[in-house]
Parts: C-alpha cells; structure tokens; sequence
C-alpha cells in the first residue's frame, strides 16, 4: 500500500521540534506493536534504574485495547529477560462503577488477566479504584485513593489511551483541569465504544470511578497512546487544537514531559501528514501531486479541470506551480489518473488495450480469492465487484476466514432451537437451550453453542454466494484458530492460522485476491485477518503462481478509501445496487440491531449503500461521469513490502 508517512525514531521529548500547528510532543509509528515495543521498553528502564537506586517506581497504568501490546512485551521482558516488579506500584486510572472484580469485564479483572497474574508484582502494591464501593462512600473512598498517591511519592510514570470524545481515564467532556479522583457519568459515545465487550450498550455501566484531569498532570512522565483510524480525528484535535474542557485530553498540552505515541492511522489526520503543503516546501512526488489536487479541489468546491493558478497559490501550494508545469497541466493528469481507476471489469477487459485499466486483460478468465474476515464482509464491502467477477465469467471463490459465532444473539439460537425441536425434539437442541438460558453475564458461550451460532452463519453465507451465483464447492470457511475463544478478546496470530491461509492460496493459485483493509480498530478481527494474509503472502511469494496474482484491498463498513488513495473503482447500476441489498439480507443474524452495530446506529446495508453513493459523488464533484454507486479498492504489492 502507499502511504505519504514514514516512522520517525521515539525520542525523549525535549528534542521534538513541532510545527506551528502541533502542541504536543509525538511520534509516529509504523503500527502499535513497533510503537508499544519502545513504551514498554521506556517502563522497563524506569524500573530498573528504580531498582539499582534503592526506589520504588510508581506507575499509573491503563486499561482497553491500546495498552495491551505494552503489557505483552513487559511480560515478556519479566520473564525473558530478568524484569522484577518488586520495586514497582501501581495506580489504575479507573473502573466501572458498579463492578465486581470477578466479572470478565471488569478493569480488576483485565489487569490481572494480561500484567499482574504474569509478573512478580507484590499484590499490596497493585492498586486498582474499587467497583463495589457503596455509592455513598465513593467520595471518601476517592480522597483516599489520591492519599494513597500522594504517600508513594506521586506518578513516576503515567501510561493513557484516548478514547474518541477526548477523555483520558474516564474524564469525559466537561471535566476540569484540576479535578481528581472522582465517581463519573459516562458519555453516550464512551458506552457505545465498549459495547461490544458488553454484548450491547444496554449492558454497560452508566457510572466509573475515575482519576481526575490534574492527578493525571502531576505524574512526572506521561505518555498516550493512540492506534488506528477511530482515534485520526481525535488525535488531531488533542495535538493540534485549543485547550478545552470539550476534549479533556487537549490539557496535556500543559504538562511539560507529555508525548503522544501512535501509529500511521491515527497521526493522519495531523496536519504534517495530511496535508504537508501547509506546513513546509514538499518534494512534490506524483502520489503527493495527486493527493494535494483531488484535496484542493474539494476544498475549493471546483471541479478539477476548472482549477486555476489563483487557487494553487491561495491554498499554500504555490511552490508545485513552475515554469515547466502551468496548473492546467497539472490538473489533466489529475484527472487522467482518476479517470483511468474507473472499471466495468475488475477482472480485466478480454482483448482491450489495458494500459490504462487498473486490472490485466489477461488471462481472460481468472481464478478469483475474496477473503471475508466474517461471513458478511465480501457482500458488505464489495457485492457489486463479487457480481460482476461472477457475472463476467471468472472462477470466484469466498473465503471465510472466521466464524463470525459471537456476533449471534442468543435468542437468534433459541429461535433456531425451537424450529428444529417443532420438527422433532433433539437432546442437542435440549441442551443448547439449557446452555443459554443457564448463563449468567460473567460466562462464555459453551463449545455447543458457538457451534450452533457458527453454523447459523454459515447458513446465511451460503444463502448469499448461492443468490450471486457461487457453486458450494467454491465456499471455503477457514474458522481461524485465534478467532475460536468464545470471547471479545481474540488469541494472538498463530502459526496454525497462517498454514490454514496458505493452504487455500496454494490450492485455488489465483491470479486475484481480494482482502479487507479496514483497519480502524487495530485489535480487532479485521487487522488480524490482513495480518494473516500478508504472513502469507510474504512466505509464498517465491512461488511461480504468485508472479500472476495480484492483491486488491477493500474497506468495511465502517470506512472508505481516501478518494486519491483508490486504484481501483467498480461503477454499479441501480440494479446492481439492489442486488447487493439482497446479498446481504441473506445474513439475517446481522440485520436488525446487531450486537456490534457501533456509533453508527444505520443498518449495514444501509451504510454500504450510503458509502457506494458517496464514493461516486465524490468522484462526480471531481468532474468524472455520474454512477449510481461505486465500490473501491487499493492495490497491495507484496513484492515491495
């Protein structure tokens, strides 16, 4: 994939030089691992010079996706190389209230499950805001957790995620800068984004016990991290925007040995990396062209080949105009480039000059892969393309590469159950029954059930490959092992699951693969799924099959391509777009108040179609031909990475 974003070393934060529109230290990274590599090694060498001193080292640690590969690596440094916890305490920024600390979703809970249960850590020195506190105690209890703060010496060390209205800890908009410990409501947003680990908003606690904005700000050293594209927007307006109580993490403006920690998807919103030009003279390179036109266009409202010098040199982009290149010239290619990723046959025109066409006119028929990282991506994302590859003769095989199982309601089962117990009573369908209706909140899905809800799935898949017309036997579900625990949190990647992705690579040897290159959450299914395929590839590329195949990626339902990032976009018709609506009414399971609907309370059909139409406005708005829809893809070069 091209990206305009280089990984810059992590440095203390003295040495950073921010551009005017920058207000905190940060830096860049290639993804979370490179990045929570170097803040796990930050906490190990603070511990250890602790140590050698004869000191305690005091910590505030975080909970939620962010810090988890921190605490990997922290583990492994325990075990691996020697890293005693002895010296070290703890202070947890929050915890829902009310909690009980055995419940898996508890932060008592999570700290246990990926740092404390692994570590030499003395448990006196773990503390983490108590759950259960009787809601009339909580303002005593909060005074002495900042008592208890204050009695170890204060935050050597404070370690932050974000979450997308702004709040560090659970100090959500509002908050004051010198606030302390306190009991919190928490906002409408915050609750939406842990409803997946909840199994529904309406399962998240409304209240938390949160350290205040100023305990935060006494910690001597902090450092936030931030990963993927939820946290762009965000991340931007911390780093780049007045301080307010709105966004409550734009305080840390003021504490003076801050730095933000991200990866390339949140830090591209950042002014430096979005649009370069108005910050520094640029090396004006063809993709960078590309990209500063199609923006300037937008932002001027103005088709591209009505763009005139005037508006280059208004916009901070006078330095691309020369004597060698007028703006008219420049805008041709612009357009040209967006003109020529405009296809009707994302297999490849048979017996066309495709010197221009994003995809091959040869071979004629090609052997197609489309990864679906769940059993309703390859519709969601791309049903228009499946179409018309299968419309257009190619041989076209979905690959599922997991169940899907625990984003099945429980009483999606239960209706599955008494449908097949009104044909005859079975003791499977007994015991599935008895299984859900015996599980408390604290449990997982017992190994039948999630059969079960697998296979409802699996129903579903078929019923939409067979309305787009797919034999059976070019439906492939993988059920990856890292997917299989029964819970929100999934098992790190394995071996098993790159040899079961190679292993259908080998078998089909396409001359297309299509793959899902949403990575907005960079924990989640997604990610691991593209990880899986890249592991892959990059092990099979030697092979003489791959010299053909070439890698299209596509964007979920929950984004889109940036319009000069596309390389690849599918028109469809009215009725094109109707057939893809029913595709997915396939997945009935997904349809109606799904368990991992998000913020965007739109059904998915719904979103997809709404994002089709945007992608061909904005394309339209460009001055190209006016689609009904459109669908959009990257190309990804394995042999360059």
């Amino acid at each position: 994939m091209k990206t305009d974003i280089q990984s810059i070393q992590y440095q203390p934060a003295g040495q950073f030089e921010a551009t005017r529109f920058e207000k905190v230290h940060n830096v860049i990274f290639n993804d979370s691992k490179q990045g929570s590599l170097q803040v796990a090694r930050e906490i190990s060498n603070l511990i250890r010079d602790r140590s050698n001193k004869g000191q305690k080292c005091v910590l505030g640690l975080a909970t939620g996706s962010s810090p988890v590969k921190v605490y990997e690596e922290l583990v492994r440094l325990h075990r691996e190389e020697g890293l005693s916890f002895q010296n070290v305490v703890t202070f947890n920024l929050d915890e829902y209230h009310p909690m009980e600390r055995s419940n898996i979703q508890s932060y008592h809970y999570f700290m246990h499950q990926h740092l404390f249960d692994h570590v030499d850590i003395s448990e006196s020195n773990v503390h983490i805001p108590d759950g259960t506190v009787p809601s009339h105690k909580v303002q005593e209890y909060c005074k002495d957790y900042e008592r208890k703060i204050e009695e170890a010496g204060g935050l050597d060390f404070q370690l932050l995620g974000i979450g997308r209205t702004g709040h560090i800890g659970f100090n959500e908009p509002g908050s004051h800068h010198n606030s302390a410990t306190r009991d919190i409501t928490l906002d409408h947003v915050t609750r939406i984004d842990a409803a997946s680990t909840f199994k529904g908003v309406e399962n998240v606690p409304r209240k938390a016990i949160t350290m205040g904005i100023g305990t935060i700000k006494k910690a001597k050293r902090i450092v936030l991290l931030a990963w993927g594209q939820n946290k762009a927007e965000v991340i931007r307006e911390t780093i780049e925007g007045k301080i307010s109580s709105e966004v409550p993490a734009t305080y840390l403006q003021e504490h003076e040995n801050t730095t933000f920690v991200l990866d390339k998807e949140a830090a591209a919103l950042l002014t430096r990396i979005d649009t370069p030009w108005l910050v520094r003279n640029c090396d004006w390179t063809k993709d960078l062209t590309h990209k500063a036109v199609v923006w300037l266009s937008q932002k001027q409202e103005k088709p591209i080949l009505q763009l005139t010098d005037k508006d280059y040199n208004d916009t901070g982009m006078s330095d691309l105009l020369s004597s060698e290149q007028s703006s008219y010239e420049i805008n041709i290619r612009t357009f040209n480039r967006l003109q020529h990723t405009i296809t009707g046959w994302p297999g490849g025109k048979p017996n066309a000059d495709d010197t221009n066409r994003p995809e091959r006119a040869e071979p004629e028929k090609k052997k197609v892969i489309i990864f679906s990282p769940h059993p309703d991506d390859d519709v969601i994302s791309m049903g228009g393309t499946f179409d018309r590859l299968v419309s257009q003769g190619h041989e076209v095989h979905i690959v599922y590469q997991t169940s899907g199982n625990i984003a099945v309601a429980d009483h999606e089962v239960l209706k599955a159950a008494e449908v097949a117990n009104l044909i005859g009573p079975t003791e499977i369908f007994a015991q599935v029954t008895q299984d859900i209706k015996g599980k408390t909140d604290k449990d997982y899905d017992s190994v039948l059930v999630r059969k079960v809800k697998g296979s409802i799935r699996r129903s579903e898949s078929y019923g939409a490959t067979r309305y787009l017309g797919i034999p059976d036997s070019q439906v492939h579900f993988l059920d990856l092992p890292f997917y299989e625990t029964g819970t929100i949190k999934k098992n790190p990647l394995g071996k098993e699951d790159i040899d079961m992705m190679m292993g259908i690579i080998e078998e089909i040897k396409p001359h297309q693969i299509y793959a899902a290159g949403d990575l907005a959450d960079p924990h989640g299914t997604h990610r691991v799924c593209l990880e899986a395929l890249f592991a892959s590839l990059d092990i099979l590329k030697s092979k003489p099959f791959m010299k053909e195949c070439w890698v299209w990626l596509y964007r979920g339902a929950w984004h889109e391509w940036e319009t000069h990032e596309i390389e690849m976009a599918v028109p469809m018709s009215p009725a094109q777009v109707l057939r893809k609506r029913k595709a997915i009414f396939f997945h009935q399971t997904q349809k109606d108040g799904v368990m991992f609907q998000g913020e965007d309370l739109r059904e998915f059909w719904v979103r997809a179609e709404d994002r089709n139409k945007e992608t061909a406005l904005r394309y339209q708005s460009l001055g190209l031909a006016s689609y009904a829809a459109m669908e959009a893809f990257v190309r990804y070069d394995f042999n360059k990475e």
